[in-house]
């Protein structure tokens, strides 16, 4: 018995031949690499500019930047900076490109540091209703989901009657088109500097 034929559609046939469209994707790639690479020094002059926020031990400032190719069947790249995971606590911001979708930022805490942080978020977010706009509460289940859907996400806006400090993490993130490419970087800059700021006035 012969084995089954496997077909290509029309647009599929004119992709497997065509390398330009790997090789564009590849450039795109590594421009975003290079904007993470420039976001990280940007990032290290910021923290430094708060000296009463969380950060000791090994790697907590090292910035990893990270790629993939199935993040729900697309291209990834992500920066952490800073980067601190264990099994029971979390401190991270993440910056994210998520082939044909978005780029985002989000601030991710767990264990004591959310324990540490959490309230005097929502306090200053409560004292300063017009700087919900554009924020988002993570809703789901898996902290190490991305996306914005309904089931993962919900307009910060929305979740200011929950306990913050109850949930079992806390995730706040912003996202950008990737349409406004050009604005990309004073994006990210612009939103890490406030996640300092919120982190340094929740701290009293």
């Amino acid at each position: 018995m012969s084995p089954a034929k496997v077909m290509l559609s029309p647009k599929e046939r004119e992709l497997v031949t065509d390398a330009g469209w790997i090789l564009t994707k590849n450039r795109i790639i590594g421009k975003v690499y290079t904007l993470f690479g420039h976001l990280s020094e940007q990032y290290r002059v910021l923290w430094q500019q708060y000296p009463m926020l969380a950060g000791t031990g090994s790697g907590f400032h090292s910035p990893k930047i990270s790629k993939g190719e199935q993040y729900r069947g697309l291209p990834w790249v992500m920066l952490d900076q800073p980067r601190h995971f264990t099994a029971t606590e979390s401190f991270a911001i993440r910056n994210f490109f998520w082939w044909g979708n978005f780029c985002s930022i989000t601030l991710q805490l767990s264990g004591k540091y959310q324990i540490q942080y959490a309230a005097g978020l929502q306090e200053y977010f409560r004292l300063y209703p017009e700087k919900q706009a554009g924020w988002y509460l993570a809703v789901g289940e898996d902290a190490w989901e991305h996306h914005f859907e309904t089931d993962n996400y919900a307009p910060l806006s929305e979740q200011m009657d929950i306990v913050w400090t109850d949930v079992p993490f806390l995730k706040l993130a912003k996202k950008i088109p990737l349409q406004e490419w050009d604005g990309l970087t004073d994006f990210f800059e612009r939103t890490y500097q406030e996640m300092l700021q919120m982190l340094a006035v929740s701290c009293y």
